[in-house]
């Protein structure tokens, strides 16, 4: 399961530790922006962890279904690109954020998900007897929920940081222009 860690190192560690935060109307708009993207980023990874997991419990639930009023002769492999597409465009259900960053740890998170269970059966799910087609939902289905629930969690510490920033700008003590002077800098 994915954990909150008090004081941990990880990047989820420091964006959920309640100090993150603390005093955040006293930080410099560059720390802001910063907090916000270490924020954004560790977003990114939540929802690309979660996307392996979808995955996964797709597979397992098209196989649990073909066993039990599906098409008894159906292939997984067959049906794979129709399982994975499904998910991939079916109805948002996110915060409506567009990420402008790549997860960047997407090897990392693909073992994580393989060492929930080893993996061993998913290469072949028509091998899995149902308790472990039961077992193997069951399990996925605990950790997209831990993931989400530290997703969420990550999206209130973003809103956070938008809303101070964004207050800085209401109220004038941020100028937009000298934030297109300070992009103008960067790219030129």
């Amino acid at each position: 399961m994915i954990e909150f860690r008090q004081g941990g190192r990880r990047r989820l560690d420091r964006v959920l530790d309640p100090g993150f935060l603390a005093e955040i109307g006293e930080r410099s708009l560059e720390e802001l922006r910063a907090m916000r993207d270490d924020a954004a980023q560790e977003e990114t990874d939540l929802s690309y962890l979660r996307r392996l997991l979808h995955a996964r419990i797709d597979i397992v639930r098209f196989e649990e279904h073909r066993r039990h009023g599906g098409d008894p002769d159906a292939s997984v492999v067959d049906a794979l690109p129709r399982i994975l597409a499904d998910n991939a465009i079916g109805p948002a259900a996110g915060r409506g954020r567009h990420n402008t960053v790549q997860p960047s740890r997407a090897e990392s998170h693909r073992r994580h998900v393989e060492a929930l269970l080893a993996d061993t059966g998913l290469s072949d799910v028509a091998s899995l007897s149902d308790a472990e087609l039961a077992q193997s939902v069951e399990a996925y289905t605990a950790e997209e929920g831990s993931v989400s629930d530290h997703r969420i969690q990550v999206q209130q510490v973003m809103d956070a940081c938008n809303e101070e920033i964004g207050r800085r700008y209401r109220d004038g003590s941020a100028s937009i222009d000298e934030l297109l002077a300070r992009e103008r800098g960067a790219t030129g």
